[in-house]
Parts: C-alpha cells; sequence; structure tokens
C-alpha cells in the first residue's frame, strides 16, 4: 500500500503511463489531473514494487458494499507488454474475492481502445457507454468482471 511518501512516484507514474493518450484525449486523462493524497491516505493506492528502483506500476480502488471500483491501473512504459497490467488486475480480483465481493468494476474512455481490449481479454465485459460527467464530450466505457469463483 502507497504511503504519504510514494505521493511523488505515484504523480510520476501515472504521468508517465498516461502521455501516450494525451493526443488521443486533446487533454490529460482523468487520473494524471487527480490529486492522489487523499486516496493514499484512505489506503487505495497500491504499488507493484520490488523494492530495487521506482514502482513498475499501481492500481487505485475503491471499495463499495458490492464491488470493487478500478480507478486507476497504470503500469510504467518501461515494463508495459511483460504482463503486469494483467498481474495487478489478477491481483484486484483476489482482493474483491477475499472481501467476499463478487464484482471488479471500471470505466475507462471510448478512445482508449487498447486498454479496452486488454480488460476485455481479461474477461471484463462492456455494460454501457456514458458521457463522462468530469469531462463534457467524452465517452466513459463501463465495464465490469463477475467473480464466480477462486479461478473466474
Amino acid at each position: 500500500m502507497a504511503t504519504g511518501a510514494d505521493l511523488p512516484a505515484v504523480v510520476a507514474l501515472t504521468a508517465a503511463a498516461y502521455a501516450t493518450y494525451d493526443d488521443v484525449l486533446d487533454a490529460p486523462p482523468i487520473p494524471v489531473t487527480t490529486d492522489y493524497a487523499p486516496r493514499i491516505a484512505a489506503g487505495g493506492v497500491w504499488l507493484l514494487d520490488d523494492g530495487a528502483g521506482p514502482p513498475a506500476g499501481l492500481v487505485v480502488l475503491e471499495r463499495h458494499p458490492d464491488h470493487v471500483l478500478i480507478f486507476s491501473v497504470v503500469v510504467a512504459p518501461a515494463h508495459q507488454g511483460q504482463g503486469l497490467g494483467r498481474r495487478l488486475l489478477a491481483w484486484v480480483e483476489a482482493q474483491a474475492r477475499a472481501a467476499g465481493l463478487a464484482q471488479v468494476r471500471l470505466y475507462t474512455n471510448a478512445k482508449m481502445t487498447r486498454n479496452i481490449a486488454l480488460y476485455t481479454h481479461c474477461g471484463y465485459r462492456e455494460t454501457g457507454r456514458r458521457e463522462n460527467p468530469a469531462r463534457p464530450g467524452w465517452i466513459a466505457v463501463d465495464m465490469v468482471k463477475t467473480l464466480d469463483g477462486p479461478d473466474a
């Protein structure tokens, strides 16, 4: 779990991982402009870190009564393509199961087609599209994975 001391690393890693979408969206993605201090203080930011250098990835979660919401999952550009995104998703799913929750939800921008493809490959299904209330004109794609059992 990230601590206050990790805030600069969380901000830098998030900006680096989402930089590829700046031109696609004509603005920084919402996770890049988010204040992570409250999320870290609430225990919602988890680092994928071997302790030997900057974190290779991170995931930002929100716990709800009936599901876990992934606010953001990122992998450092130098570590992309190594399966770390899938590893982070599997970790989130294990945390949800351990908490007795049957669903993991997330949303992403409709223009982030690479992310949508990854989530679909990992068993998430699209449940709808809607205008993003935080960014008029942007379309959010809602996705869910139902956790049926230990190997779902």
